[in-house]
């Protein structure tokens, strides 16, 4: 072995990570990850981004996977750095994210001996991940450089198989730990023509086709969150107006269109006589459920009723056990399905008018006065198709599910919704960012701007242009919601847990731009003017928590008293 054999396994490792479409990774600083870092940098086809904090880099790398569709490297040093990057595996592993985990770690001599900085990762993130491997690179002859070739491609295509997801190779690595190999001729050049190591054709889809149930008069479509077929949404949108049956969409499926679409469900499958009107013989479930607490309610009150999941035979979407059949659903199996003349014309009309009437009285309780369902609510009207809008998960991501209107022009939105954690928030959205085609604009409050304040660097070190809408009411407006509001002897400072930060101070540490709009028309204009900017701007809209729980209520009251 010579100091050159690890670097010459590496390079050919990376060579096959970009054959195989890998196009963005991610790094943060360390010793024993030299080799890996300068082999994914040298990397042509990579665009490596660079980050000091390694819970930043995994979930920037969780972003940039979102916003692509593609695998996204992710690298790091031994140790305690490995351990950061578990947040952003576990939502990676929950919400069907590729990633392609390379820790740096210490050689077996070195482990369970004191050395520094070492850690046992082997299997580390345990069950989040597809597939763990621990790859020996001592010796670059010509059969260990073919089988690290293949180990490439097995990485990238397992975490892209079937259901997405991460996979974890850890490099133990001896010293020296710097070596110029670069002009060393490659022991097995790659495949002619660009071509992979080992080429991959989709997977046939496990068990039956997808097949279209037969007809049923009353039946409804819930469209969750899916983030690898972007036409899917309108295919589904389509196929309700042909069937006839109300399509609720949550806005992270892209199919909230067309004149079969409920934009309220939420709100009015909270009221028990609509409900007893509108019992169906058919649910069709599309992607993960979606946010709606009233929804999947109601869909477990459904205990006789068929339900059928397609496209989720390889994640397991029914927490109630109310899921009669699971199908996979090739992409155009919709096209041409549906009766063309409804069952039941009456049926979705019942829905529509229910719909109808609850954003007339949605409209007239929000106003136009500045609040945090009225920015949602014109977030769908005010940002182009090409936007997309990440979204955190806490209020932002329900506000989004309860006022995001019929938008046939909606912008895409992304949301961590697989362990719906706050945590990398500001991260992930850079991270969109950096992949995405068109600008991003990200809907976050500040208790997740305080947890991810860090990720703000990125504004500055790597260049990104992001609108941030920050809506600060200074704590967890969210509790407010819960039983535990009602403990007032602990529940502000223990559970609300107001900062007093003042934000236009992080904005101007981390070289962001910033505005603070008092009404609903200068915070378009701040909005449009920041989507056009190669900048990133704060954009602060001050909220009250306790005016915030009293303005949802108002308008759900609003909402039942229009149904009555």
């Amino acid at each position: 072995m010579t100091g050159a054999d690890s670097y010459l396994l590496l390079r050919a490792f990376c060579d096959e990570l970009g054959r195989c479409g890998v196009r963005y990774a991610c790094t943060s600083p360390g010793s024993r990850c030299t080799p890996i870092v300068l082999s994914l940098v040298r990397e042509p086809r990579i665009r490596c981004f660079s980050h000091i904090d390694e819970r930043c880099a995994g979930f920037f790398a969780l972003g940039a996977a979102k916003s692509s569709g593609t695998p996204v490297a992710v690298t790091c040093t031994s140790g305690t750095a490995a351990v950061n990057l578990a947040p952003a595996v576990v939502e990676a592993h929950q919400a069907g994210v590729p990633l392609i985990v390379l820790t740096a770690d210490r050689p077996p001599e070195l482990r369970e001996v004191g050395a520094g900085q070492t850690i046992d990762q082997l299997k580390l993130y345990g069950g989040a991940v597809k597939w763990f491997f621990e790859v020996g690179v001592d010796d670059a002859e010509p059969e260990t450089v073919r089988w690290i070739r293949a180990l490439a491609c097995r990485a990238c295509w397992t975490a892209l198989d079937q259901r997405p997801g991460p996979v974890h190779l850890n490099f133990p690595l001896r010293e020296p730990l710097v070596v110029d190999e670069r002009h060393a001729p490659d022991p097995v050049p790659g495949r002619p023509a660009e071509r992979p190591w080992v080429t991959r054709s989709a997977r046939a889809p496990t068990g039956a086709p997808g097949k279209l149930p037969a007809p049923a008069a009353r039946g409804v479509i819930v469209a969750g969150r899916q983030e690898r077929h972007p036409a899917l949404g309108r295919e589904l949108a389509a196929f309700a107006q042909r069937a006839g049956y109300p399509l609720l969409a949550d806005p992270l499926s892209g199919a909230r269109h067309g004149p079969a679409a409920v934009a309220r469900y939420d709100l009015l499958l909270r009221d028990g006589r609509f409900t007893a009107t509108v019992r169906p013989e058919l649910v069709l479930r599309v992607g993960d459920l979606p946010t709606s607490k009233p929804l999947r309610t109601w869909l477990a009150s459904l205990h006789d009723t068929e339900q059928i999941a397609w496209g989720s035979a390889s994640s397991w979407q029914d927490p109630k056990g109310v899921i009669t059949a699971m199908q996979d659903l090739p992409l155009g199996a919709l096209s041409s399905g549906a009766p063309r003349t409804p069952a039941d014309p009456g049926w979705l009309a019942r829905w529509r008018a229910a719909d109808d009437a609850a954003s007339a009285a949605i409209a007239q309780a929000l106003g136009d006065e500045l609040s945090e369902p009225l920015v949602a609510a014109h977030l769908s009207e005010w940002l182009e198709p090409e936007t997309t809008l990440f979204v955190a998960s806490s209020m932002p991501v329900r506000d989004v599910e309860l006022f995001f209107g019929l938008e046939e022009s909606a912008p895409r939105v992304l949301s961590n919704r697989g362990a719906n954690g706050i945590d990398g928030t500001v991260s992930c959205a850079f991270g969109a960012a950096a992949a995405a085609d068109g600008p991003v604009v990200l809907l976050v409050g500040d208790v997740a701007v305080a947890h991810d304040v860090g990720g703000l660097l990125a504004a500055r070190r790597l260049g990104l242009a992001l609108t941030i809408v920050l809506l600060n009411n200074d704590g967890g407006g969210i509790f407010h919601f819960l039983e535990v509001a009602g403990e007032r002897d602990v529940f502000e400072e223990h559970v609300a847990t107001p900062h007093g930060l003042d934000f236009s101070r992080a904005a101007a540490l981390y070289g962001c731009e910033y505005e603070r709009p008092a009404t609903t028309a200068e915070l378009r204009a701040a909005v449009q003017s920041s989507v056009a900017a190669d900048s990133t701007t704060i954009i602060e809209v001050r909220t009250d928590r306790e005016q915030n729980i009293a303005l949802h209520r108002r308008v759900a009251e609003a909402v039942r008293a229009r149904l009555g």
